[in-house]
Order: structure tokens, then C-alpha cells, then sequence
């Protein structure tokens, strides 16, 4: 290969042109997230419905438990935990299933011409399907739970679009990573489940941070140092009718911003080795 030619595969219009590229064929990448969980749930019963049973099971014993726990009422931990469950469940499955996007697609890369984004594209939309099902159980808690929602509560569809758009370049740049890397693969689903028991999901972070104990509240403050904390608080707190702190916003933008800054970097230097790493 010459000079010319790897300096044109490794061009920022090539970079670019994929993820465009990709976002022009949504027709195709729409269609293959649909027959992913149709595929998933083929002869089933209640199909993706088996999705949201599980998670709202999973989430109910939590809840019981974890009031028990910390002493609180039932009504404030459930929908709390349910809904940091159903924000967890986008960001798990986009780091998970992204370490693996392209190694999964090897036989689609490989005999399919077509942008690779369209693969990232296909795994973020199939879990914002997933996220969508989920919704089925928020609607049945505010019946039980009565949240108070304002109009204000509104900021939750600028904050999951901010989810997706994060969700993509994170998919993106683990699958080229992994990719090249497979070990990262189990170790970055560990790290995934890790973080769930560091990440305020099941324990109530106002409730550590005003503890009468000074050493457990100066503890608490460690979580300001996880970025998943931010990216579920701004989609949980106007979900719940709860005040907004803009410090989480900022977060995620910076992230947003350097994230996809850096995954730019990286696609046009290892974009066209990705055929060759699968």
C-alpha cells in the first residue's frame, strides 16, 4: 500500500464520511436492531415483554430490600431504584454489547460494503427498543407511586438524547479497542458490573451524603468522581419530579464533547485495520 493510500484510508473525510454514511442508511440499521430482539424472543409468549418483567422483578425485591436496608419508605426507594435501573440497562448494554459490536458483525463487515457506524448505529438503537419496553414499568409506577412530574420533568428527552449520542461514540470506540485488544472484552464487562455496585443504582446518594456519621458523607463525595452518577442523574431527577443540579449536566457535556473528540481520533487512524481485526 502507498504512502497516498494510507494517508487517504486514515483522512478525516473518511471518518466522517462513515458516520454519515452510517446515519444515511437507517433504514437498514433500523430494521436489523428489530429482528434482533425479534430473533431474541422468537416462539416466546410475551417476547420483549420478558425484558421488562425481569428487570421490574429484579428491581421490586431490590427495592423491598434495600428499604429494609437504609430505613426508608418504600415509595421513595422503589421508584428510585426502578428507574436508575432502566437508565443503567442503556449505558450497560451500550458498553457491553459495544466492546463486542464488531467482532459480533465480522461476517456482516467483511461481506457487506457498507460504513461501519451502521453496526454502532443498529446496537445503540436496539437498546434504545429495550429502553423504550422498560418505560412499560415507569408508567405502571407513577399509578402506584405518584411522582410529582411538572413540566419541567420534560428535560428527561434532551437528557436520554445526550445518553444516546454518548452511548454511540462509546460503542464505537470500545468496538475498535476490543477489536484489536480482545481481552479488554471480559475485563471491560466486569468493570460494567463493578460499577453498578459503585454507582448510585440501589443506595439513595442523598442519604449517604447527609448521614450523621462525617466519615461516611465525606465518602459519599467519591461519587462525584464517577461519571455514570451524572449521566443517570440527569435523566432520573426530572423522571422522579426531583430539583436538577446543573453540575451534572456540565459533566456530561464535557464528556460528550471530549468523548466523541477522541473517538474521532481514533476511527480515522484504525478505521480501515477493523476488516482486517475481525
Amino acid at each position: 500500500m502507498t504512502v497516498t493510500a494510507v494517508a487517504g484510508a486514515r483522512s478525516w473525510r473518511r471518518a466522517t464520511d462513515d458516520l454519515v454514511g452510517g446515519w444515511g442508511q437507517r433504514e437498514l440499521w433500523g430494521h436489523l436492531g428489530w429482528q434482533d430482539i425479534r430473533q431474541r424472543y422468537r416462539r416466546s409468549l410475551l417476547g420483549p415483554i420478558w425484558i421488562t418483567i425481569s428487570m421490574a422483578v429484579t428491581a421490586v425485591a431490590l427495592g423491598i430490600l434495600y428499604a429494609g436496608l437504609f430505613g426508608n419508605e418504600i415509595s421513595v426507594q422503589l421508584p428510585y431504584i426502578l428507574v436508575g435501573f432502566i437508565v443503567w440497562g442503556f449505558i450497560s448494554g451500550c458498553i457491553s454489547e459495544g466492546s463486542e459490536v464488531f467482532i459480533a458483525n465480522e461476517g456482516l463487515i467483511k461481506h457487506l460494503p457498507s460504513p461501519l457506524s451502521v453496526h454502532v448505529y443498529r446496537l445503540v438503537w436496539r437498546q434504545l427498543l429495550f429502553f423504550g419496553h422498560n418505560l412499560i414499568v415507569y408508567a405502571i409506577m407513577l399509578i402506584i407511586f405518584p411522582q410529582p412530574l411538572t413540566w419541567a420533568s420534560l428535560v428527561a428527552l434532551p437528557a436520554l438524547v445526550l445518553l444516546v449520542v454518548n452511548g454511540a461514540w462509546v460503542a464505537l470506540a470500545l468496538g475498535m479497542v476490543t477489536t484489536r485488544f480482545r481481552d479488554l472484552t471480559p475485563i471491560t464487562q466486569s468493570i460494567v458490573q463493578l460499577m453498578f455496585f459503585l454507582t448510585p443504582i440501589v443506595w439513595i446518594y442523598s442519604d449517604l451524603l447527609n448521614s450523621p456519621d462525617p466519615r461516611i458523607a465525606e465518602r459519599a463525595r467519591l461519587a462525584e468522581f464517577n461519571p455514570f452518577l451524572h449521566f443517570i442523574e440527569i435523566i432520573r431527577q426530572p423522571m422522579l419530579g426531583q430539583d436538577q443540579h446543573i453540575r451534572h449536566w456540565i459533566v456530561v457535556l464535557v464528556i460528550t464533547v471530549v468523548g466523541w473528540a477522541a473517538t474521532l481520533v481514533v476511527l480515522r487512524r484504525y478505521r480501515s485495520r477493523i476488516s482486517y481485526w475481525v
